[in-house]
């Protein structure tokens, strides 16, 4: 097919919008999928993505449509999600693409995430075609939510569509229109093959399978590949095309996406943003790559039954073959023995990645709590970069502390204004702009660190919001703050898998809830058991947790009260040798109850 009949797009949403269904409808209507083998969420591949109602990767068909002019034209889209763990997902979508399809739930209107991933899409220069959707719904406003792109992004009402992707009303209007207004892939179809990467995963049978845009040249099966930035050569073994399923082609032209398989058996070899050439003919230079994504938040991953380990680690390294961008490293606790320190995109990703852990590879863990990157400047001048709160160095070895911060958007109804300004005070957010839109919403624009951000400020968002709110944040950099690690210790024995870093304003407080909850959690013994909350040598909060004791006068129904007194000071010899050899288990409780402590 010639290159002026290909159409590369993406659907890009808020969360929860309607890409999906959306994507089903053009996948129904264009003959793809037949309804016999319909079913919902048809791109969402993934046992998670179903249940959750959230796609986490992004997926790619070939559609065939013949559009009203009468001619036959190739559609390649490319499902993205909608979270904001996963907007680095929506980058890589959007390179290889020339224009946007941008879905606006008809009822909630413009969210942040709507605002971050059009401002996406701009950066890259693709055409934008802005979607009303669920127009079907009782509460919809097309309207107003017309008024908003018009405000807030600057669309031309013109240009709106309005659809219901549950029932693909104006579906097919909208397939005309992307016939109509996105371009033509650019690229020289006679020049060397210039391909990208923008995703590889791991199958079990065929090894690395690397999704590529073609920019440039004709790409041909059992041809012998170059990768440019990697240096290495191999035999392509397998060209193809998703329709939604997997189907063999003999050549990938300019302007086509497709996928290939090498054989590779390691995914470190084809990584996403490498350009990929033909060894016979090999272009001169490489096409413009990724930045790596870089994990925001970090967790332990230990093992329930230490006898798992090795099973934790093959099963890490088997996730990690889907899933570049995680990372992990082994670990040793002394309250949890041998475990991961796991580097994850978000809270999301780490929920994503412990759920896949425990049901497809049937583990018990135990999770501590999640931490972001510091960064500590030490005594002779070296950068630590700081991982696990344990791991910080001590006060005296300290010169300075500086912590992640974020951009953060906020839309909501100005209804709910008082109360979110008031958790973005309490969170240490410093203000950068706030603009009222016409239908009485307003979207704020703060600064706050990510330690803040990552552990119930969501939720309390939409509580405070009454589910109004919508948040999306982009990284900022490191900034400078009044930093202490804070650590728990149990009969003075630090337990280094609860030391958490915290502002100094915070650290009292922060302190007297943890050792509070400790308190509840730490079952009694025989011997009473200290809970100390410190900063350095400070004791800053205390609780004990009582000893069980044994009534050892029950047998003394008179007699001399000396003899009582023997007994009772044998029983309290006895409780303080314990004390001083007894070792205390920690319940697997403690170790997340540092997110259920106010911050």
């Amino acid at each position: 097919m010639g290159k002026n009949r290909i159409r590369n797009f993406s659907i890009i949403a808020h969360i929860d919008h309607g890409k999906s269904t959306l994507a089903d409808r053009i996948l129904e209507l264009t003959g793809a999928v037949s309804k016999r083998d319909m079913t919902t969420q048809i791109l969402d591949s993934m046992d998670i993505e179903r249940e959750r109602g959230i796609t986490i990767k992004a997926q790619t068909a070939r559609l065939s449509y013949q559009a009203s002019d009468g001619e036959t034209y190739q559609l390649n889209l490319i499902d993205t999600p909608g979270h904001v763990d996963f907007s680095y997902e929506v980058s890589r979508s959007l390179s290889a693409c020339e224009g946007a399809i941008l879905v606006v739930d008809a009822s909630q209107g413009v969210e942040a995430q709507t605002i971050a991933n059009a401002y996406l899409a701009v950066e890259q220069d693709l055409v934008i075609i802005p979607v009303i959707n669920k127009i079907d719904l009782p509460g919809a406003d097309p309207d107003r939510v017309r008024n908003e792109l018009k405000s807030v992004l600057g669309f031309d009402p013109e240009e709106v569509i309005e659809v219901s992707a549950k029932e693909g009303t104006g579906v097919p209007q909208l397939l005309d229109a992307i016939v109509r207004r996105i371009p033509t892939p650019s690229g020289d179809p006679d020049a060397p093959v210039r391909g990208f990467i923008i995703d590889s995963w791991y199958d079990n049978y065929v090894g690395v399978v690397s999704l590529v845009r073609i920019f440039d040249g004709t790409l041909e099966n059992r041809s012998r590949l170059r990768l440019m930035g990697h240096g290495g050569e191999y035999d392509l073994s397998e060209l193809g095309i998703f329709s939604p399923v997997a189907t063999p082609v003999s050549c990938l032209f300019a302007g086509e996406v497709g996928y290939l398989v090498t054989g590779i058996k390691d995914i470190q070899v084809m990584k996403v943003g490498e350009t990929v050439t033909i060894a016979s003919r090999p272009a001169k230079e490489p096409l413009p790559g990724f930045r790596t994504a870089r994990p925001m938040v970090f967790a332990g991953l230990y093992p329930a039954a230490s006898e798992d380990f090795s099973r934790l680690r093959d099963a890490l390294e088997k996730l990690k073959l889907n899933d570049s961008s995680l990372v992990f490293d082994p670990e040793t606790s002394e309250a949890l023995g041998f475990g991961f320190r796991c580097g994850f995109l978000g809270m999301l990703h780490m929920e994503v990645v412990q759920e896949r852990l425990e049901r497809h590879f049937e583990l018990d863990l135990v999770t501590t709590a999640p931490t972001v990157v510091y960064r500590a400047l030490a005594r002779d001048d070296q950068w630590v970069d700081v991982d696990n709160p344990a791991m910080m160095p001590g006060a005296g070895d300290v010169v300075e502390v500086e912590e992640p911060y974020v951009r953060s958007t906020i839309m909501l109804p100005d209804l709910y204004l008082g109360g979110v300004l008031g958790l973005l005070t309490e969170r240490r957010g410093v203000q950068r702009s706030m603009n009222y839109l016409e239908d009485r919403r307003v979207i704020l624009e703060y600064d706050l660190p990510l330690a803040e951000v990552i552990y119930d400020f969501y939720d309390k968002l939409k509580t405070l919001s009454r589910g109004y709110a919508s948040l999306d944040y982009e990284p900022l950099g490191y900034r400078s703050g009044d930093l202490v690690k804070l650590e728990l210790l149990v009969n003075g024995e630090p337990v280094d898998a609860l030391s958490v870093i915290v502002p100094k304003e915070k650290a009292y407080y922060r302190g007297r809830d943890l050792a509070s909850k400790m308190k509840e959690l730490i079952p009694r013994q025989m011997f009473e058991v200290v809970i100390q909350a410190a900063i350095g040598n400070r004791v800053i909060a205390r609780e004990s947790v009582k000893a069980l004791r044994k009534n050892v006068l029950a047998k003394c129904y008179g007699g001399d009260v000396t003899r009582k007194r023997k007994l009772l000071e044998k029983q309290k010899e006895g409780k303080k040798r314990m004390k001083s050899v007894g070792r205390i288990q920690i319940p697997q409780d403690a170790f997340m109850a540092i997110l259920e402590v106010e911050k």
